[in-house]
């Protein structure tokens, strides 16, 4: 839907502007094919890594580069973006075609990379109200099939092989989100039940499974359709990718079955019949046959580890806010969501059958 805050895009801010004429000598000697005039504008999205609409008159583009200041070590990896982005590409997944990476931070302050921009349509209201009844089921459909894919990629066959460890995914980003909440602490202050999140999770902790590429962010608003038909077109916004445990990943995406819509385009509330639209079960069950699963285990522990992510992750944006970094003009709104994110949370894992 076109009225979310967080659609379009919009003059470059004052601490987001950059050297407009250095962007484009450098593109000029990296993509082959461009020729300006360059304009630029800044989506208004993208709570993280500042991104950017670069207009020629023959091409659009897409740039993403770190935020400007102080910066967590590992934080805002544009360069693993732009490697997943490109390694995908190799087997047809749909992602959009990267032109180039810029790890030089004397061209416009920050490192960069820049791709194309895929045209299609962005739904950032999961009961897809401009799409005909008839037609809902398939766009789930389609983004189910899509994780499924991903999650069946040989990751090593791509020279992904080094891309994260495999080995023990939940436990170290439990301990990863843990210390970073700790670590925002003094700007942030405390957050409600995330400390007895950290305790609840580290009892309930299930064996790893197989491990394949894991997005981290799939939702319905990071990926792009095609302008007519239920086919996802390009997946978006990879900065949280790795290596880990492709149920952890589903679970993330499939928990809108279980969060408000003011959370990330969540289901909670809709009538689901009368939309038409898969409910949880059939959803699970679309992503079990497609990757040809006995069983989706573990469900609701990784419902559990993914709200509790979630709420570290907005925990830090509440930091960067106090910092001055925040990338995006609606990061308070999305701050203010935390308390239910938490509160949610816990309910789950009170409720979860383990």
């Amino acid at each position: 839907m076109t009225d979310n805050p967080n659609a379009g895009f919009t003059a470059v801010s004052d601490k987001h502007r950059f050297d407009e004429a250095a962007l484009a000598q450098w593109m000029a000697a990296a993509i082959p094919d461009f020729a300006g005039p360059l304009s630029v504008h800044q989506f208004k999205g993208g709570q993280s890594n500042p991104t950017y609409r670069l207009s020629t008159p023959g091409r659009n583009y897409v740039l993403r580069r770190k935020p400007p200041g102080q910066l967590a070590d590992g934080a805002h990896a544009v360069e693993r973006e732009a490697r997943i982005v490109s390694a995908l590409g190799t087997v047809d997944f749909p992602v959009p075609r990267v032109h180039g990476l810029c790890e030089d931070a004397s061209v416009i302050g920050t490192a960069f990379y820049v791709m194309d921009l895929v045209e299609g349509r962005i739904f950032w209201d999961a009961t897809l109200p401009d799409v005909l009844a008839a037609d809902r089921p398939a766009y789930f459909h389609a983004m189910a099939d899509t994780l499924a894919r991903l999650h069946d990629i040989d990751y090593r066959a791509i020279g992904l092989e080094d891309y994260g460890r495999p080995d023990a995914y939940v436990a170290r980003q439990v301990r990863r989100w843990s210390r970073q909440y700790q670590a925002d602490l003094a700007e942030a202050g405390p957050e409600k039940n995330l400390e007895a999140l950290i305790d609840w999770l580290t009892q309930h902790m299930p064996p790893d499974g197989a491990p394949s590429i894991v997005h981290g962010d799939f939702r319905i608003d990071n990926m792009i359709f095609h302008p007519t038909e239920p086919r996802v077109v390009a997946v978006l916004d990879w900065e949280l990718s790795t290596i880990g445990q492709p149920i952890a990943d589903f679970a993330y995406n499939m928990m809108m079955y279980r969060i408000p819509p003011m959370m990330l385009a969540g289901l909670v509330g809709a009538d689901l019949k009368t939309l038409n639209l898969p409910g949880e079960a059939e959803y699970v069950e679309r992503y079990r046959r497609r990757r040809g699963l006995d069983a989706v285990p573990d469900l609701d522990f990784y419902v559990v580890f993914n709200l509790f992510r979630l709420a570290a992750i907005f925990h830090g944006i509440k930091a960067r806010i106090a910092r001055g970094t925040a990338s995006s003009a609606h990061a308070r709104e999305m701050v203010a969501t935390l308390p239910l994110i938490s509160e949610i949370a816990l309910q789950q894992a009170r409720q979860a059958r383990l």
